[in-house]
């Protein structure tokens, strides 16, 4: 997996960060399927390139996703990196957040990521190798007020991550969980972030200012997107690729700070965590 001339599959690649790995990698040689609901939007984006499969993919629909896997393995031969990309944010507080509002944004962050990886593993198990980069979040490791739906469901990425994390590192495919910070894509407009229609007035110090943050930050973002394609084109190419990758030095800080407030949080109520054993696994615990 160390050479070039891979073969990507890519969700969500007519835009923002999907659009930026695959014109890399076909800069440097590689052959990618790049999907998206309006395959045009692709081409309009990456243009014209002989080794660019543009496929119409919505990643709610698992037919469309078992159909773009097998076109790709038609045209290419098989598939060496899948990267689940495609997604949405949803600004709001938990309890503003209606059924459909929550139901919408599962669909496609994580049933859809659910439907391109079924679809892509069995040719990736049949070749013996791949490697899987589900794209996650900050959010996926540290929530944030107005962004508990959204967290949630890169938490459940994340939790889905590790999981096929074990069950396929015997069957030589990595799966990397790469967590972005904030970076100065269109994901804070309209395009791609959802406002929840319900506001309740009560949440104005805590979710009203997330929206005015988001708002002012929007294209100010710290993160190079640019730089961010090609950190995930060194990840392709490593030997031994990490569970999870931070990409932002935001999101470096957040992963250290949870950490140390969860290491700190953990021994003030080690004692009480602790008591809940049964008798004859303390004897052991305190004789060891």
């Amino acid at each position: 997996m160390s050479t070039p001339n891979k073969v990507w599959l890519i969700t969500g690649a007519s835009r923002g960060f999907g659009a930026l790995i695959a014109r890399d990698a076909l800069a440097r040689g590689d052959s990618v399927v790049a999907t998206a609901r309006d395959p045009a939007s692709v081409t309009a984006a990456l243009g014209e390139h002989p080794k660019l499969l543009a496929l119409r993919l919505d990643v709610r629909f698992e037919a469309q996703a078992v159909t773009v896997a097998q076109r790709a393995l038609e045209r290419f031969g098989r598939i060496d990196v899948l990267v689940n990309n495609a997604g949405y944010g949803l600004l709001g507080a938990v309890e503003e957040a209606n059924a459909d509002e929550v139901r919408n944004l599962f669909d496609t962050n994580v049933f859809g990521l659910l439907h391109v990886s079924r679809a892509v593993l069995p040719i990736m198990r049949q070749q013996g190798s791949g490697r899987v980069i589900n794209l996650s979040s900050v959010g996926g490791y540290a929530s944030y007020h107005g962004w508990g739906i959204y967290c949630a469901s890169k938490f459940a990425v994340e939790a889905l991550s590790e999981s096929m994390a074990l069950e396929l590192a015997p069957l030589a495919i990595h799966i990397t969980i790469v967590q972005p910070g904030f970076f100065r894509t269109d994901f804070l407009d309209a395009a791609s972030l959802v406002e929840t229609r319900s506001r309740i007035d009560d949440y104005d110090a805590t979710v009203g200012a997330m929206r005015a943050f988001a708002s002012d930050v929007n294209h100010k973002q710290p993160g190079d997107p640019e730089k961010l394609a090609r950190a995930i084109l060194t990840l392709a190419d490593t030997a031994q690729p990490p569970l999870r990758l931070q990409l932002g030095s935001d999101t470096v800080e957040r992963v250290r700070a949870k950490n140390h407030s969860v290491a700190a949080e953990m021994d003030s109520w080690l004692g009480l965590a602790t008591s809940t054993d049964h008798d004859d696994v303390a004897e052991r615990r305190e004789a060891a």
